[in-house]
């Protein structure tokens, strides 16, 4: 019974991306949804596209072994990314009027710089789109009963979601994120309800997760620990800025002020529903205090059954069909949305630049043909990969903390950010974190702190040493200046 429900849910959320298809006339309408998003779909854009499988999954079951200085990076650091673009960046990057955040380096600096930051962005997404098809397969397995196995639910999930995406674009993605963030919100809290019922009650749990320190947020340790505890808080905090599912939510609202309303909006309901899974989580402990022996499973993966093995085996099927339904709208949400931002990142910025004279049909064809090669690419990632989410979601954002965000923050607020200098950010970041990653992954301080540290070094130096008047227009004074290339309009 359960599975039909599954499946019924799956062929309603494909319908609603096909039918939010019809809107789609041309590539701005595919990857910006025509810059037409009302608040209320703006804000559910936002939210559901960072509600994902990490956080009902992964960051819950982290919670229930580590305690919150385990989860420092996410909620924590991901809350904290919205407020600082909807604070810093939303109104300048609403005001270029640019089609992708790679738009922002080629008008700021230069082709090279747009390419170079293009396959940067590009390559981060794999760990996060993986990291959603891992959940679908984990799905899948569990309501199959094993008879699924995770690989191969892993790759049903990939089809499902290349499915309604390559259609519709940014309009089906916002359309099925409205509708998803209403399922996520309604199941989560009363499946919490019930859970916490069955668990003698939320003080116990409380009390229960308060005994056991888990509540212990700041370092107790030595520098070390106070440096790894900053770098995972930095990994989402700040890495996660330059990424253009963000972009694209600021950028398809309808006006300014909604682009930066929308934006807190999410982060505040984003934050306060994080923490829904992580109550379940910790009651599922309390309830079934066996399930702790899943940490001890040499593969990480395993601890994210806490949650999908509760539901099926102590709740009533209505509670069951209620989870599942959130946890497939979390899924789904946010896939769609991964999978569309390095789509339009690597067809425009990457492959564009050379061939500049494409219509805009032909740009069409060849952002559903780079979503089909790039849904490859992250399914054969999730199939080889044995990490949690929440530990792919922070490896993949690590990428472009080292190499990405420096260029950009400079770029909007310092004047003399040049070529030179944005090159040796991304160069230098990217090497020495590479660098530090291969030799000494455990040193004191974290490989992506040493990343950032170069690529500040980078650009300082090579916007003063060699200083040259910077190309382009600081982004403040761009306001109203039209970003694109000529053929999307």
């Amino acid at each position: 019974m359960l599975i039909w429900f599954v499946i019924g849910y799956m062929i309603l959320s494909i319908g609603i991306g096909l039918w939010a298809a019809q809107r789609v006339h041309n590539s701005r309408d595919y990857l910006v949804a025509g810059r037409s998003l009302p608040l209320y779909i703006n804000t559910a854009t936002v939210f559901a596209t960072w509600f994902g499988a990490e956080t009902v999954l992964s960051v819950s079951a982290t919670f229930a072994k580590d305690g919150l200085g385990g989860i420092i990076a996410d909620p924590f650091g991901a809350s904290f990314c919205l407020v600082f673009v909807a604070v810093f960046f939303a109104r300048a990057f609403y005001r270029m009027d640019l089609l992708t955040i790679g738009d922002f380096y080629r008008k700021r600096y230069s082709k090279p710089v747009e390419v170079i930051t293009g396959v940067a962005i590009t390559i981060s997404y794999l760990g996060w789109t993986s990291a959603q098809m891992t959940a679908l397969g984990l799905v899948f397995s569990v309501l199959s009963e094993g008879a699924i196995s995770l690989n191969t639910g892993i790759v049903i999930g990939a089809a499902i979601v290349l499915g309604y995406t390559i259609w519709g674009g940014m309009w089906s993605v916002a359309l099925t994120d409205l509708f998803q963030s209403i399922v996520i919100i309604v199941g989560l809290l009363m499946i919490a309800a019930l859970v916490g019922d069955l668990a003698g009650g939320p003080g116990k749990v409380i009390a229960a997760a308060s005994a056991a320190g888990k509540f212990e947020f700041w370092p107790k340790g030595d520098a070390r620990q106070w440096l790894a505890f900053v770098g995972a808080w930095m990994t989402l905090a700040l890495g996660s800025i330059p990424q253009q599912d963000v972009f694209q939510r600021v950028t398809s609202a309808r006006d300014e002020k909604t682009a930066v309303r929308g934006t807190l909006l999410g982060a505040l309901i984003y934050f306060s529903l994080a923490f829904v899974p992580i109550f379940i989580a910790y009651a599922a402990l309390v309830i079934d205090p066996e399930m702790s022996k899943l940490f001890a499973s040499e593969d990480g993966r395993e601890i994210q059954r806490i949650l999908p093995e509760l539901i099926l085996n102590r709740m009533p099927l209505w509670a069951q069909a209620l989870f599942f339904g959130a946890l497939l709208s979390a899924i789904l949400s946010t896939a769609s949305g991964a999978l569309l931002a390095p789509t339009a990142i690597c067809t425009e910025n990457v492959l564009r630049p050379f061939y500049p004279r494409m219509s805009d049909r032909q740009f069409l064809l060849l952002l559903r043909t780079v979503l089909v090669s790039f849904s490859l690419a992250a399914l054969l990632f999730a199939l080889n990969s044995r990490s949690t989410m929440y530990e792919m979601v922070q490896n993949a954002y690590k990428v472009t903390l080292v190499s990405c965000i420096v260029p950009l923050a400079f770029g909007v607020y310092w004047k003399r950010a040049n070529v030179p200098g944005a090159t040796l950010a991304v160069l230098l970041g990217l090497g020495s974190w590479l660098a530090m990653e291969t030799l000494s992954p455990e040193a004191a301080v974290p490989p992506q702190l040493v990343g950032l540290a170069f690529s500040v070094f980078g650009m300082l130096f090579g916007s003063i040493a060699m200083g040259r008047k910077p190309r382009g227009t600081h982004a403040h004074a761009a306001a109203g200046q039209d970003g694109h290339r000529g053929s999307h309009h």
